[in-house]
């Protein structure tokens, strides 16, 4: 979540009286996250998240955010629901931006998750998986291989300038990853971006997911790897192995991986590190001065891509089957 797009009392209030969401109290910008722009509404009928959409996200993506979040509530998974207008849109419009209001979910996002937390979270990352089955709406994954190489070309011509010889380093990942990159390995709906701060709890209690705007048709194992990326190192760069046990273990014990998925494991993390090590250089490069949005560093994502490169099966992660 972040801020791009500034709003006024005024628009906001007009907004409003277009939903029964109360009164409105009071409203701050939220600052993390960096792709669309988010404030947290106090109404006479209570808290509220106001999302506007910015132009990385394509309005025609906007049903199946919108859609898939009340599908899985409908099958017991705990998110935020976005709320209708009185004409029952789900989408507005507020600053020139597409807009929704969105239920508050209870809960607060951990800053040192424990192993205990991983496993809840592998859990609840399979449950979404196993209650996406039916969603009839399909959205291509457009930051996977061919989405990388274009994003790539928008930051390679500076990327030296982040670290010396990095262009030709990760030009070479992108080679490997293109002749290495699995196929016919089980898919469905992913959430594609499952960091600390898109899962809630209250208490040690897992309460909630959030933030579906990267959610997409891909590989299952893929998010797993996404969420091993997230999760299971430290802030030194290391690599928690007692946390991954424990995101797997989780996993597992809802949607057992297959044999080909625990295989490819080392593959997917070294290309879920690429992608989020891309979109990081990419606005790090290019997020404009005086954004109300905290920038996340590319290098960090690099260690862990680097890490990757030396893992030679899945048992390194802390998969005990593999």
């Amino acid at each position: 979540m972040a801020v791009y797009t500034d709003i006024n009392e005024v628009d906001l209030k007009t907004f409003l009286r277009q939903y029964d969401a109360g009164e409105l109290m009071s409203y701050k910008g939220i600052a993390e996250g960096v792709e669309n722009s988010n404030f947290l509404l106090h109404t006479t009928a209570g808290s509220l998240i106001l999302t506007l959409y910015e132009k990385r996200v394509e309005k025609a993506d906007l049903p199946f955010f919108l859609g898939l979040m009340h599908h899985l509530s409908s099958r017991g998974v705990n998110c935020p629901l976005p709320l209708p207008r009185h004409d029952g849109a789900l989408l507005g419009e507020l600053s020139g931006r597409p807009a929704a209001l969105i239920t508050f979910l209870e809960g607060m996002w951990l800053r040192k998750p424990e192993p205990a937390h991983c496993r809840e979270v592998g859990k609840a990352l399979a449950e979404m998986h196993l209650a996406c089955d039916g969603f009839a709406l399909r959205r291509p994954n457009a930051l996977s291989l061919d989405g990388w190489q274009a994003l790539w070309a928008k930051s390679a011509g500076r990327a030296d300038e982040v670290l010396s010889g990095l262009r030709e380093e990760i030009g070479g990942e992108l080679a490997f990853l293109e002749g290495a990159w699995p196929k016919d390995l089980p898919e469905g709906v992913i959430h594609a971006d499952l960091f600390p701060d898109n899962v809630f709890f209250l208490g040690d209690q897992l309460s909630g997911l959030i933030d579906f705007y990267f959610a997409c048709n891909d590989m299952l194992a893929y998010d797993v790897s996404i969420c091993l990326n997230a999760w299971c190192f430290e802030k030194d760069g290391s690599y928690n192995i007692t946390k991954g046990m424990a995101l797997l273990d989780g996993y597992n014990a809802v949607r057992p991986l297959s044999a080909a998925e625990i295989a490819a494991l080392p593959v997917l993390a070294r290309g879920s590190a690429l992608r989020f090590f891309l979109t990081r250089l990419y606005d790090w490069l290019t997020t404009p001065e005086g954004a109300l949005v905290v920038k996340k560093d590319p290098i960090e994502y690099l260690r862990k891509l680097r890490f990757h490169r030396q893992v030679a099966s899945a048992a390194e992660y802390g998969l005990a089957s593999a």
